[in-house]
């Protein structure tokens, strides 16, 4: 069994305050869920109104499995959420 965790480092162009912020975190992460069925949550940055830290965890068999499913969530920020600049993301075994 392996654990698998993405961790991305984004900025989010057009926020001015932490409300906004909101406004573009809540249905990213839904998305996410919806689309990919993981577990995503804010873990960095809460008070940066323009930055953030996003990690999407999975379970899997197989990590190669894992790996190959978390390197498509990127492409759902391309696709849906132009306003979210991908600065950096990683991906953890566990």
């Amino acid at each position: 069994m392996v654990y698998a965790v993405m961790i991305l480092d984004l900025k989010l162009s057009g926020c001015r305050s932490l409300k906004e912020k909101r406004s573009i975190l809540k249905p990213l992460l839904s998305k996410l869920h919806k689309e990919y069925n993981v577990s995503a949550a804010e873990v960095d940055k809460n008070d940066i109104w323009n930055e953030t830290i996003i990690a999407c965890a999975l379970i899997s068999n197989q990590k190669q499995a894992a790996e190959s499913y978390l390197a498509r969530i990127p492409d759902l920020l391309f696709k849906y959420f132009g306003e979210v600049e991908i600065l950096s993301h990683s991906i953890q075994f566990i």
